[in-house]
């Protein structure tokens, strides 16, 4: 009997571990094929979202070109899937998390050598300022201006990629006298990518409350930058 039920216990054992790394592993939707200027990368969004582009709407068309400057092209608007229902039951969508891919116009039809990116990423970063120590970004955040993008950090740098971290407190709703509202911030990643030559820029928004926000962004742009080489690797 002891020799059955440690059988039994190793099997139970197995099993959790098993369950443990399933549930761990970052989910993906089905890949798709995305057009940029004479090259179709394969691409993938993280589990939740759905890219809201193929749906033509003005609205959201409007919507996705207030994130970004006129002088880039739109490849992906994503949505969470709970926003993308509420749209389509024709309510305004939270916007508490969204995932936007732009690539420059001027660019698009091209490929980018090595040593232009690096001059890019290294343009864009020397822009940014210094972050600040790591800790409560909701107290650097008050700090700063409500509506000033502020330099939090880095969350990965080589040759082909580079994504950093960016939080912004909002300008208060409620512009009363005596207000009274706490302020409400949110967080961004900014990724530039070069993909078999082509220029992507990837953002990842999401409200900020809480250390479980700063997790959530951080292992969403790591994992869709890993899982977009991945998917192009072979190609």
């Amino acid at each position: 009997m002891r020799r059955g039920e440690d059988a039994d216990k190793g099997g139970a054992i197995r099993t959790l571990a098993f369950l443990a790394l399933f549930l761990a592993a970052p989910a993906w939707a089905a890949p798709f094929g995305l057009q940029v200027g004479d090259l179709r990368l394969g691409f993938d969004l993280p589990a939740g979202f759905t890219d809201s582009t193929p749906t033509g709407s003005p609205r959201l068309i409007e919507l996705a070109e207030s994130f970004t400057a006129a002088s880039n092209r739109i490849l992906v608007f994503a949505l969470t899937d709970a926003d993308m229902r509420r749209f389509n039951a024709g309510d305004a969508p939270d916007l508490r998390q969204y995932l936007l891919v732009v690539t420059p116009r001027a660019l698009e039809h091209q490929r980018t050598p090595l040593g232009d990116f690096d001059g890019n990423v290294r343009e864009m970063l020397r822009s940014l300022g210094k972050p600040p120590p790591e800790g409560d970004f909701a107290k650097y955040l008050e700090t700063r201006q409500p509506g000033e993008a502020t330099y939090l950090g880095e969350l990965r740098r080589e040759p082909e990629v580079v994504a950093v971290l960016r939080g912004v407190r909002l300008p208060p709703a409620d512009t009363g006298l005596f207000s009274s509202k706490p302020s409400q911030y949110v967080l961004s990643s900014t990724t530039m990518l070069l993909l078999r030559g082509k220029s992507l820029q990837l953002t990842v928004v999401t409200g900020y409350e809480n250390k479980a926000d700063v997790e959530w962004i951080r292992a969403t742009t790591l994992r869709w930058i890993d899982e977009l080489r991945r998917l192009n690797a072979s190609r």
